[in-house]
């Protein structure tokens, strides 16, 4: 007996051709290219999302720096005495305080 797929192809394209509308030119109507398109753009969405991480600390490096800067250290300095006095505060929340509270930021600096 013969099995027909026709349904349940036609599914499976027009949910890619769905998630592929506002693509360029046969991105957007052909099945196979919008296929491969639709792949490739989620290989570039998580590997951004991998290269934001990385933005993320680079900034949180910077906000650190200049605010140890402003306190007499450079940022070397403040790290090497974070670990040492056995700190709990990570770079991400170091890099807030730095850049939202500036007096507490300096008042940790002082406690170190």
């Amino acid at each position: 007996m013969r099995v027909k797929g026709g349904t349940v192809r036609r599914r499976k394209h027009n949910k890619i051709l769905s998630k592929t509308k506002g693509y360029r030119m046969t991105r957007s109507r052909l099945y196979r290219v919008a296929h491969e398109s639709y792949m490739h753009a989620g290989q570039y969405s998580f590997n951004d999302r991998k290269k934001r991480l990385g933005q993320m600390r680079r900034l949180w490096i910077s906000r650190i720096s200049a605010a140890a800067n402003q306190n007499g250290l450079k940022y070397s300095e403040l790290m090497k005495k974070l670990k040492d006095s056995k700190s709990e505060l990570n770079k991400k929340t170091l890099a807030e305080i730095a850049f939202k509270y500036p007096e507490s930021f300096s008042s940790i600096v002082k406690s170190l």
